[in-house]
Parts: structure tokens; sequence; C-alpha cells
């Protein structure tokens, strides 16, 4: 079992710094997946991108628009997002402040 606090992970930044990521539960941590925690700060965007593996995201904090190939949606604190495998797809802070979602993805999807 493994027990921490979310301030004992240090943030690796991405982005030019306006994406931050936590990897929460790492690939030597757990047999399947691995969880992280991404903060976007305003107007900060993760690219418009696809991989083979599918993922698991919640909004912790703050308002994201989610782009697909079929449109965006905005979702906020509490709102789940499934991502299919190969589906392209994008997050977008569209908060006045910082944004943060955690997202899962099997081991092969933490490079």
């Amino acid at each position: 079992m493994v027990i921490k606090h979310s301030s004992e992970v240090e943030p690796q930044k991405l982005m030019d710094g306006a994406v931050l990521k936590r990897v929460f539960i790492a690939k030597d941590q757990a047999p399947t997946f691995v969880m992280r925690l991404f903060t976007l700060q305003p107007n900060a965007a993760t690219p418009f991108h696809s991989h083979a593996w599918e993922h698991e995201v919640f909004v912790v904090e703050g308002k994201l628009k989610v782009v697909c190939e079929k449109g965006e949606t905005i979702v906020e604190k509490g709102h789940f997002v499934y991502v299919a495998p190969n589906e392209l797809h994008q997050f977008v802070n569209v908060s006045e402040g910082p944004s943060s979602f955690i997202c899962v993805v099997p081991k092969e999807g933490e490079v």
C-alpha cells in the first residue's frame, strides 16, 4: 500500500510551466494503472492529440473546455471524462484561475 499527500509529489513543469504534472501512482508502484494530476494555468492547454490507450479524467478544480473531433464541451469541478483509445482530444483551461484534473492511464500511457 502507498499512502501519501499530494503536496509530497513534486510537479513536473510542461508547456513552459503553464501545465504542471504530478504523478501520484507511478508505473513502479502499481501493476496496471498510473494516476496523475494535471494543473493548467489560465488559458493553458494540452496538445490536441491521440494515443493508443484510454484514459479517465476527473475534474478537481476549475473549468475546462474539452475539445474532440465532434466539438467542444465545458466541464467543471465534479465532472468526469472518458477518452477512448485513438480519440483526438485536448483540455483547455477556461477559468480565471488554475484548473486541475486527475488522469488515470494504463502503465504504457505514462511516458
